[in-house]
């Protein structure tokens, strides 16, 4: 084993210790463990401390598929039909108003500043794509229940589909304006990225659900769970489709057709712990806080609107479907988390779009930052004051 193996291996064994530590310290001091990495993370990183000694930013994509992976496997237990019975509309008239009103009061907002409409357009499409391993994180660490966590989970579980409709239309309007580029194949790539994902986690989910408890006397091993899910966020890297998405529709498939449907979302939900960690504490190691000095009031302006718009829209959404006041009052604020979905539009505009990609890019890796390390603490608290956090 050479020295950089070494390293290697050190650097993730203190990382998985300083993750052991965070949650403690989070418990004790009612702080998301989200938050306490992201900040040790930042410490950290380049723009801080710049103390790890390994090239520990290459690491973070592969960290990212998986933890992304196994998030969106457990968010797709919410898809449970029993369960979808009782909340389905709730969950689908939130979803739908937290993302439009988020994406138009990002727009109306960016163009009431004085930024060009294209550019407002294509932030307003990033807006309502939230961040699920943050929240679930949150919830999981909080040992939150409750209809208020029910909902939220369930929106977090389709809301980040319509994101990625909706910012794939913006991007084609926004493309169509360039001379001689009017044609629809980003359009026909975002349809894609949609069916795709979904017919990939239904292929693949229903072996998975026929396999899960025949192996081992009725209860699924670890491989096999990981197995699947890892299989299919490679599958879906590959064919170019929301890997996110892709394993959600994995999960839903194996929630409502396995027989021992529950169990093999615990094996996911242990396995990914020390990938959520280091996660966590990569995203903070990679922001790039030098991007705060160059825009500002855009930055400003992006977060204000983008939180004013899942705050009222949420509430509209469950006002509209009749929920109960409680989720009303506080579903809004449980979704301000924002990252690596909105990271990776903002990629994509930046690559397809390189004279507003350099614009898009620093901001929202900017308000990431904010979203990241702010949003979770509200989050929690959130959940606490809805009484859905159980005393120490």
């Amino acid at each position: 084993m050479n020295a950089l193996d070494a390293d290697g291996l050190m650097v993730l064994g203190v990382l998985l210790l300083i993750a052991y530590a965070a949650h403690e310290l989070g418990a004790y001091a009612h702080v998301p463990r989200v938050t306490l990495l992201m900040l040790l993370g930042v410490c950290a990183g380049p723009f801080g401390l710049n103390i790890v000694v390994v090239n520990f930013g290459e690491w973070f994509p592969a960290i990212t598929h998986i933890a992304l992976a196994m998030v969106g496997f457990l968010l797709g237990e919410r898809f449970y039909g029993k369960d979808l019975k009782k909340t389905g509309n709730v969950i689908l008239s939130i979803s739908i108003a937290e993302t439009l009103l988020s994406a138009a009061m990002v727009y109306v907002v960016l163009l009431i500043i004085g930024m060009d409409a294209m550019l407002a357009l294509i932030l307003a499409g990033i807006a309502p794509a939230s961040a699920p391993a943050s929240t679930v994180d949150v919830i999981r660490e909080a040992k939150a229940s409750g209809p208020l966590t029910n909902t939220v989970l369930g929106v977090l579980a389709i809301d980040d589909a319509w994101g990625i409709i909706l910012f794939s239309i913006f991007l084609v309007i926004a493309e169509s304006t360039l001379p001689g580029n009017h044609n629809a194949s980003l359009l026909w790539a975002g349809i894609w990225e949609v069916v795709g994902a979904i017919a990939l986690g239904c292929a693949l989910g229903y072996p998975m659900a026929w396999l899960t408890g025949r192996l081992k006397k009725g209860e699924p091993a670890l491989m096999e769970a990981v197995g699947f899910v890892l299989l299919c966020g490679g599958m879906a890297a590959a064919l170019e489709v929301s890997y996110l998405l892709a394993c959600m529709v994995l999960g839903a498939t194996v929630a409502n057709r396995a027989k021992h449907h529950t169990r093999p979302f615990r094996e996911i939900e242990g396995a990914s712990e020390p990938f959520m960690a280091l996660f966590f504490f990569l995203a903070g190691y990679k922001l790039e806080l030098s991007a705060l000095n160059s825009i500002g009031v855009a930055a400003g302006a992006y977060i204000m609107a983008r939180s004013v718009g899942l705050v009222i829209g949420g509430r509209l959404g469950a006002r509209a479907a009749s929920a109960p006041a409680l989720i009303s009052r506080y579903i809004g604020w449980c979704l301000l988390p924002q990252a690596g979905l909105a990271l990776g539009m903002a990629l994509l505009v930046n690559d397809r779009l390189p004279e507003l990609g350099q614009w898009v890019l620093p901001l929202i890796i900017s308000t990431t930052v904010v979203f990241e390390i702010v949003a979770p603490v509200i989050t929690q608290f959130s959940l606490w004051r809805a009484g859905e956090i159980p005393s120490k």
